[in-house]
């Protein structure tokens, strides 16, 4: 197998630690530390940079490259889109395969923590081919009570244009809308935009005790026009910023299918308009819908809006946004959230990070607090899969995982961290590790093998698994862990052979 580290800087001071430290354990810290200066800087397309210093294509090993860096992620709209593509049989585009956010969008079974931070989970496992493991980095964050949680204002701004004429598709959006309007709390407010070749103000920001008028504006979203997309966004982020509260969380969040076709259609533009938002505490939900979908740009919106991405394609998977992930997730656990692990060079040979490759960072901005990271909300869960060669025989402190974050409001930085040693790993992967790593390390390698298009007759992709083999340890697991959505997965896989 191939390792294709995204490896970020070299710490020596900390490997040296590392290398002779011989046991694992936990520890944490807390730090002030200077406002952040804002989001990194983009170009035509910005994606968040990749560390000078990494390279996905090609192959580095822990003498040169111990310390792996990056900004979390808790978007899932890749594997939402990718699902109804397969659906409708139909294999999804591979630049649009993010295999974190494939993962991302499956339950885990961390722990919570007892405070507002993070739990930090670090387990993993021996693969079949000899000296390969898998190290999962897991990390969770509290949920809350709706009750607990303070007062939101929440401007939606719905994409009305002629592209969301597709049947059900604006159907599905009034109906999330009635439905999330009638279980806030009575402390919230709401307000709608709507756009197409212009931006329109349905309802400026009204408290949920005029529930009527808020509905009567969910009413009046019916489909014309193009899609300035630029125009809705900067009319919802203008009444956001208007009718903002210090004490309330502000949220804008964006439905559209991303397809940008009049107004300014410039991304930098677009994105800075995100960005320079963000900064004031509006932060964004993008929701895409839609047979076609703008996946890289929604992505990049939520990017530099401090929020998230989310893709939903059924009255189902809507539901589940509207009614469970958006009322328990409106707040903000962390901001600028970032991950390093720091490998032992005398255990591990070589490492690859599956995913997050939009998302390194170099490993001295892992503590530069200017250096944008990612904002999770109550009750989310992060996961980070490596692929590892271990030196033979060798024992000892594997690696150490630590997460830094920001509080929302006072930005005072705070970080944990968990080690593994290397005789911690579960003996074999599909035999001996727990079912829902056995998961993670599936759908990991079903997203590469769709993103690399590797058909069962060709090489055999990161976790030496082809298709056929996907299916069987699917159905198998299907049956363990009692999942639907891993039920669902042996029909997806079903689907790949057939359309691959």
């Amino acid at each position: 197998m191939k390792f294709r580290p995204l490896a970020a800087g070299v710490g020596i001071v900390a490997v040296l630690a590392l290398a002779a430290c011989g046991g694992g354990g936990g520890s944490t810290s807390a730090e002030r530390a200077p406002h952040p200066a804002g989001a990194n800087d983009g170009r035509a397309k910005p994606l968040r940079s990749e560390s000078p210093e990494s390279n996905a294509d090609s192959e580095k090993d822990t003498t040169t490259a111990q310390i792996s860096t990056f900004a979390l992620d808790v978007d899932t709209a890749s594997y939402g889109y990718a699902r109804r593509t397969l659906q409708e049989g139909r294999w999804p585009t591979p630049g649009e395969i993010r295999p974190e956010e494939w993962v991302n969008a499956f339950r885990q079974d961390y722990p919570q923590p007892t405070d507002d931070g993070f739990a930090v989970r670090v387990d993993g496992a021996r693969l079949p081919a000899r000296d390969e493991a898998v190290l999962r980095v897991g990390l969770q964050t509290r949920a809350s009570e709706a009750a607990e949680r303070r007062p939101a204002n929440l401007t939606f701004v719905v994409d009305v244009s002629g592209s969301m004429d597709e049947p059900g598709r604006l159907d599905l959006v009034r109906s999330s809308l009635r439905t999330l309007i009638d279980q806030l709390a009575p402390g919230d407010q709401v307000s709608i935009v709507s756009f197409s070749d212009e931006a329109r103000l349905l309802a400026s920001m009204t408290p949920l005790t005029a529930r009527d008028e808020l509905h009567r504006a969910v009413e009046q979203l019916v489909t014309e026009g193009g899609t300035n997309l630029e125009a809705g966004l900067v009319t919802g982020y203008q009444e956001a910023s208007k009718a903002f509260r210090p004490a309330a969380t502000n949220r804008v969040i964006l439905l559209s299918d991303g397809l940008a076709n009049q107004g300014n259609t410039a991304w930098q533009a677009i994105l800075e308009q995100a960005k320079e938002y963000a900064a004031r505490q509006v932060t964004l939900l993008t929701v895409g819908v839609g047979r076609e979908y703008g996946d890289e740009l929604m992505e990049q919106l939520a990017d530099n809006g401090d929020g998230m991405a989310v893709y939903v394609s059924s009255e189902e998977e809507a539901a589940k946004v509207f009614t469970t992930q958006l009322p328990a997730t409106i707040e903000l656990r962390a901001r600028d959230a970032k991950a390093q692990v720091v490998f032992n060079p005398s255990v591990v040979e070589s490492y690859r990070l599956v995913g997050y490759d939009n998302r390194a960072l170099t490993a001295e901005e892992f503590r530069d607090d200017s250096r944008d990271g990612g904002e999770i909300g109550p009750g989310h869960s992060v996961t980070a899969l490596y692929s590892l060669k271990l030196k033979p025989g060798a024992e000892g402190q594997l690696a150490e995982a630590t997460v830094r974050w920001q509080d929302p409001d006072t930005r005072s930085p705070s970080e944990v961290s968990q080690a593994l040693k290397a005789g911690d790993l579960a003996a074999s992967i599909w035999e001996k590790a727990p079912v829902r790593l056995q998961v993670d390390v599936l759908v990991a390698a079903f997203a590469l093998h769709m993103r690399d298009k590797q058909d069962s007759g060709g090489p055999r992709g990161t976790f030496g698994m082809d298709l056929p083999e996907l299916g069987e340890h699917a159905d198998r697991l299907a049956r363990a862990a009692e999942d639907p959505m891993v039920t669902e997965l042996v029909s997806l896989i079903e689907k790949a052979r057939s359309v691959g």
